[in-house]
């Protein structure tokens, strides 16, 4: 599996950023400002620019928010945003990201040897040699520049790009660049919008907009940045006294007691076709769909997972048998009842037809 591609398309999905647990981040947009005056730049070289960028040392604060039409566990409340993580980067491939989304925290310090990975929720620390630890989930998507880059990569050949003007984010001068799906696409989104670093060429701010929606569904992006020499001592890392060290090398994670229980950590998809219409397909194990775990929605209790999609979710049938459908404005999830599950940015026949292959 093309683990990439796959963290990209559940981040552009929307419904599946909400399922896998994953934490989108935002920032605003700016408004008031007078557009930069920047020299002209023609879409291919701005592309071609972020691609070939390099990571400089540099500082930013992050925030997050999300409008996807329902409320999904993770995300914040529709509308909300505020502060969720720090990056900081040396420019020679250490880094350190600390995210918190209230309930939890977990700070990832990547020091050139080895990959250490604190979680408060469970006080473990994770311990990877460097090159077997690859930023996933929020990880990846806590960092505008990683995830935008990526996407830029992946969906370039089957979008249309254009550069839309110039703005401001986190006080700098950005170009606006667009990618639309081209009209072959089978997609809910309408369009990406990538704030581009007129120095550093960066991508500081993802914006995803959903056909019919007037303001961006999913945000990503930078409140502050900064380039400049940061404290050696950020790319450090001592666990904590007390504390568990679990040391792991590439394929060899043990799913936690907390992870066996949600039905989503078990679900290992593979990609079904390419570009916007891109569907991940996988298999939900039935005592999964049938175990208890903390309810989603708060508020105390146990629920298993097959209740949840039926508050969520809306009962359908066809050729795929029955299950569940749920819906955002930037994404579908299919979930059937015998645990085949299958999501995307796209509308739900997509998937349907996309279960038919696997």
């Amino acid at each position: 599996m093309n683990r990439k591609r796959t963290a990209l398309t559940v981040a552009a999905a929307g419904t599946a950023t909400g399922v896998v647990g994953l934490v989108l981040l935002a920032t605003p947009a700016g408004a008031g400002t007078a557009p930069p005056a920047l020299p002209d730049i023609t879409a291919e070289a701005l592309v071609q620019s972020v691609l070939t960028s390099q990571i400089p040392a540099m500082s930013g604060a992050v925030e997050f928010s999300s409008d996807l039409g329902i409320p999904i566990p993770g995300l914040p409340t529709t509308g909300a945003s505020g502060e969720a993580a720090h990056v900081y980067t040396d420019g020679q491939g250490r880094a350190r990201l600390s995210i918190d989304n209230g309930d939890a925290e977990r700070t990832v310090v990547r020091d050139g040897s080895t990959t250490w990975i604190w979680n408060s929720a469970d006080r473990t620390v994770t311990k990877l040699a460097d090159g077997e630890h690859e930023k996933k989930g929020a990880e990846t998507l806590a960092d505008p520049a990683t995830a935008a880059r990526e996407f830029v990569g992946l969906m370039g050949k089957d979008s249309t790009v254009t550069v839309d003007g110039t703005a401001r984010v986190a006080d700098r001068p950005v170009y606006q660049l667009v990618l639309t799906p081209k009209p072959t696409e089978r997609t809910l989104l309408r369009e990406v919008r990538i704030a581009v670093d007129s120095e550093t060429r960066l991508p500081l701010r993802l914006e995803v907009l959903a056909n019919g929606q007037a303001t961006p569904a999913v945000k990503i992006g930078f409140t502050e940045f900064s380039t400049g020499a940061q404290d050696p001592g950020l790319f450090q890392y001592a666990p904590p006294a007390g504390v568990k060290v679990v040391e792991e090398k590439a394929g060899d994670h043990k799913p936690s007691k907390a992870e066996q229980d949600d039905m989503f950590a078990q679900f290992d998809p593979k990609t079904v076709g390419e570009g916007w219409d891109t569907v991940l397909v996988g298999k939900i194990p039935a005592e999964a769909l049938q175990s208890k775990a903390p309810n989603p929605r708060g508020g105390g209790g146990e629920m298993d997972a097959t209740t949840f999609l039926k508050q969520i979710g809306k009962e359908v049938s066809g050729p795929f048998g029955t299950g569940y459908v749920i819906s955002t404005k930037v994404g579908t999830a299919l979930v059937t009842t015998d645990g085949r599950a299958a999501l995307g940015a796209v509308p739900q026949q997509v998937l349907i037809d996309a279960l038919g292959q696997k």
